[in-house]
């Protein structure tokens, strides 16, 4: 079983930044993808970034390239997404999420391929 607690979420003006943090419990992090989606009041949720157990690969949604990273360190069990320029747009639940150790990265976009998820915080981006 993976354990993931999200922090990090606020209120920000747009324009500013926020850094989202998922702690997961656990020794398998380091053997699994992790990403994050977003759930916006009356829409579905969706996917806006996802990360390669060794690091070295990411994905990001159209919406949030040039503006979000994600990253991660595995000796913290901890995966981060640093949001920039932040939009009222992005105003939304985020949510972490883990995929099995043997799921394939070129899925990481696919919510359904991730097996644990987060309770989400709350971020808001006012105008």
């Amino acid at each position: 079983q993976v354990q993931l607690v999200e922090s990090g979420g606020g209120l920000v003006q747009a324009g500013g930044s926020l850094r989202l943090s998922c702690a997961a419990s656990g020794r398998t992090f380091s053997s699994r993808s992790m990403g994050w989606f977003r759930q916006a009041p009356g829409k579905e949720r969706e996917f806006v970034a996802a990360i390669s157990p060794s690091g070295t690969s990411t994905n990001y949604a159209d919406s949030v390239k040039g503006r979000f990273t994600i990253s991660r360190d595995n000796a913290k069990n901890t995966v981060y997404l640093q949001m920039n320029n932040l939009k009222p747009e992005d105003t939304a639940v985020y949510s972490c999420a883990a995929t099995t150790p043997t799921t394939p990265f070129r899925f990481s976009i696919i919510e359904s391929q991730y097996a644990y998820w987060g309770q989400g915080t709350q971020v808001t981006v006012s105008s």
